[in-house]
């Protein structure tokens, strides 16, 4: 078997890149390594697919520690010919540590790393040569994610040894299969040292089959037997793809625990168009992420708020509510545009999501090149209301996707007109225009009524608003009313035993006037039938309990207000529903043609079990019930909860 050694770099002649140099070819990004990782390594996965598969790309990212039973072997063989200057190769000291930690990234269902080894050979599958040597190719992958090779240096930056290891396995020019292996390391430039003087290095550096004048790979059973050695995961007879193995990777002071969560929600945030199916075609790609064995589900984007919106956004794009974005002058199709615009619950933000700058309200649209790899989260205004958001997604046509990926530095994630000449970075400001434009008719406050229907405009649903509508009658106040739509409050009779209603705090109010009181009225006291004095009854009411606030049920957000009714005995209630126009004063009942209104969903009771009768019976007392109501798009919602005392039988 072939023992695998290093080979250190050394400034030829004619010159090299040093180290330091190709690191810094990222730049300054403002996305985390890991958030990186996720995003430039499954870019490569995807263009590495093998395009007469239908089969999805198999993606996962593993991290563990090296057990007793293999931690020997990485020290014996991955020291092995190591260069004599530690300071300048850190592999050295972290090896020798206790533990070893390491971080595979795989995919599986594509093409693996096959053509030459070495970079002066001339054949039209180079990505060995292209992964391994090179530094800076084109891409050769038509509307594919990569441009310029950058993104393979993400890992190197997240090694704090900066070196990895490549195992694949690729179809070779005859039709077989074959395995290899090879190490990498990318640190820094380098005196070094020799016989004959002192000789410059460039801090590149390789690990492998050393008996020729250039390393090579090793291959075939000694590379299997190599892996096996080091516990990595082996291929099937005839599968192919390519695993990265990141030695002690660099997590951003999380946990291990913590950074394996992290990464599957970043998988979730940045390639949830791979995770969907559409069309009735199979997702593109599969996801899973393990640490020491543990899995770490990636979370499903369509079940997973708020990129449930955006999946939404996604099919409306592809489907006949998609719109076309043109430019004029010059005149170009730029693509189609989908946006989703929802009543929704405030987000709690997770670390992935304030990543992309996505906290409380979603107000935004994803961009995305004709490969559907998400290239940024480009912000729109913000809605009125933290229970509105919305969502969009834009996806380059195929005619512009080289002016779009010229547009995107080494990372990706952004589209900078500014790096383009004219006209192409005008198409690039026409895009951000056009998105504009259409957010606008998004969010207008001005509804454009069906033929025929009444020309009211309905304002945004705003908890801005909520002070205009009273607890009684709105969504958050606790005006007691003596009709509805007056904030008077109501004078207490000396016959009615009934507290006063509160001040606004929505925790004590008495029903509205219009309510039926039932069977004894509310009198203070007097003869019953038989001539004895009788306790005064207390007249049914409605106590509510805080504000309203949204809640996801299912697929639908609603509209919740708990209540209880504090007198006892049976009583009878009954939702009253209305739409307030913001800026009028108006209130609707009443929707105008081709228009919606808020629907009574159900009475909740304590157990959570949802009664859906528009009226219901319900004995008084100190239970908590909830009233669910579907409100209508656009709108400032009203609910009031009208109660009656039961006759008894």
């Amino acid at each position: 078997m072939t023992t695998p050694e290093w080979v250190s770099q050394p400034y030829p002649p004619e010159g090299a890149s040093a180290a330091e140099g190709i690191r810094n070819q990222l730049g300054r990004p403002e996305l985390d390594l890991l958030t990186i990782l996720v995003r430039e390594s499954a870019q490569n996965s995807w263009d590495a697919r093998i395009p007469e598969s239908s089969a999805p790309v198999d993606y996962r990212i593993d991290m563990w520690t090296v057990g007793p039973a293999h931690a020997g072997a990485w020290r014996e063989l991955l020291l092995n010919g190591a260069p004599p200057e530690r300071d300048s190769f850190p592999l050295y000291e972290i090896l020798r540590r206790s533990s070893i930690r390491v971080m595979a990234v795989s995919d599986r269902g594509t093409r693996g790393l096959g053509g030459p080894t070495r970079a002066d050979a001339f054949e039209a599958e180079r990505d060995f040569v292209s992964f391994i040597r090179n530094i800076g190719e084109p891409r050769d992958n038509a509307l594919g994610g990569g441009t310029y090779g950058f993104g393979k240096g993400i890992f190197y930056l997240l090694s704090n040894a900066g070196t990895i290891l490549v195992h694949s396995r690729c179809r070779t020019a005859h039709g077989g299969y074959e395995t290899r292996l090879i190490g990498c390391t990318l640190w820094k430039s380098y005196v070094a040292s020799e016989s004959g003087g002192n000789r410059r290095h460039t801090g590149r550096h390789w690990w492998g089959d050393t008996s020729d004048a250039v390393v090579e790979p090793l291959t075939g059973q000694d590379a299997e037997a190599v892996a096996r050695r080091l516990g990595l995961r082996p291929f099937g007879p005839e599968e192919t793809g390519t695993t990265v193995v990141v030695i002690d990777p660099i997590l951003d002071e999380l946990t291990p625990v913590e950074a394996a969560g992290y990464l599957a929600d970043s998988i979730a945030w940045h390639l949830w168009p791979k995770m969907i199916n559409t069309g009735g075609r199979l997702a593109d790609m599969r996801f899973s992420v393990t640490c020491d064995g543990v899995d770490f589900p990636v979370p499903d984007p369509r079940e997973t708020r708020p990129l449930n919106m955006f999946v939404a956004a996604y099919e409306n794009m592809t489907g006949p509510n998609g719109g076309e974005l043109h430019c004029i002058r010059p005149k170009r199709y730029l693509g189609r545009l989908g946006l989703e615009k929802r009543i929704t619950p405030p987000l709690e933000p997770s670390r992935a999501s304030r990543m992309v700058d996505i906290e409380d309200i979603v107000h935004h649209v994803c961009l995305m090149r004709p490969a559907e790899l998400v290239v940024t989260y480009r912000p729109g205004p913000k809605p009125p209301s933290v229970n509105q958001g919305y969502a969009g997604v834009f996806r380059a046509d195929e005619s512009m996707d080289e002016i779009y990926a010229r547009a995107e530095p080494p990372t990706h994630d952004a589209w900078n007109p500014q790096s383009l000449e004219r006209p192409e970075s005008t198409f690039v400001q026409t895009t951000f225009r056009r998105i504009g434009e259409a957010l606008e008719n998004l969010l207008s406050l001005g509804g454009v009524a069906r033929p025929g229907a009444s020309s009211v405009a309905l304002g945004a649903a705003s908890s801005f608003f909520s002070g205009l509508v009273g607890g009684a009658w709105g969504i958050g106040g606790a005006t007691a009313y003596s009709k509805p739509g007056s904030t008077a409050t109501r004078r207490k009779s000396k016959a009615d035993d009934e507290e006063e209603s509160t001040t606004p705090s929505g925790k004590d109010q008495p029903s509205p006037r219009g309510a039926s009181l039932g069977a004894g009225g509310a009198t203070a006291g007097g003869p019953d039938g038989s001539g004895r004095a009788t306790a005064p009854r207390r007249r049914p009411r409605v106590q509510y309990v805080g504000d309203p606030y949204y809640e996801d049920r299912e697929d639908m957000s609603l509209l919740v207000q708990e209540f209880r009714l504090p007198a006892p005995g049976p009583q009878r209630v009954q939702v009253d529903l209305a739409i307030t126009l913001p800026g009028t004063g108006g209130r609707e009942t009443d929707p105008p043609i081709g228009a919606s209104m808020p629907e009574l969903v159900g009475w909740e009771d304590s157990d959570g079990q949802v009664h859906g009768s528009d009226t219901f019976e319900i004995e008084g007392g100190e239970s908590l019930w909830r009233v669910l109501v579907l409100p209508a798009p656009d709108t400032v919602t009203e609910i009031g909860i009208k109660v009656e005392a039961v006759k008894s039988s």
